[in-house]
């Protein structure tokens, strides 16, 4: 295999040359057009949720409305060899929960810090969460009314419960 060596100068022009003709003829007509469509194999890989009770930081913002990705094995495996799971192994999963939260109101990095200083509520959820998530592949629990014992399902990523 050859390579080829390029400089700023001639750049544009092996852009020109390797880019497909459609992609230029369609780059001209609509300047504005929408990003590529990335293909969708129905795995859902993100889900929604809100806390019970909620995560208040430093400023006093309560932040109750988040995501949670799906776990992958290195997730599983990197709080075996961190220290702090070593000295605790009740720390794993503030580590593993931090690892697997994506977002948590308008905070995008979530760290074993934030989840530290999580309501024990909170955390509790978030393990659950995580649990059906990650074992089960959805949200939903099955319940049982107190009052007229009748069974149903309701959905844990999003909504209080007894709210409407």
């Amino acid at each position: 295999m050859r390579r080829r060596t390029v400089t700023a100068g001639n750049l544009d022009e092996i852009l020109q040359v390797t880019a497909p003709a459609q992609v230029s003829e369609q780059a001209s007509a609509t300047p504005a057009a929408a990003p590529p469509r990335v293909e969708d194999h129905g795995l859902r890989t993100e889900f929604e949720f809100e806390l019970p009770r909620g995560y208040v930081d430093d400023e006093g913002t309560v932040h109750r409305h988040g995501s949670m990705r799906l776990a992958t094995a290195r997730d599983e495996l990197r709080p075996q060899i961190d220290l702090r799971v070593k000295e605790n192994p009740a720390y794993l999963s503030v580590v593993l929960l931090s690892q697997v939260i994506t977002r948590l109101g308008n905070i995008t990095d979530v760290h074993a810090g934030i989840v530290e200083r999580m309501y024990a509520t909170d955390v509790a959820f978030l393990q659950d969460f995580y649990r059906r998530v990650n074992s089960e592949g959805h949200t939903r629990a099955a319940v049982t009314c107190p009052h007229c014992e009748g069974g149903f399902e309701v959905d844990l990523s999003g909504g209080r419960l007894g709210e409407s």
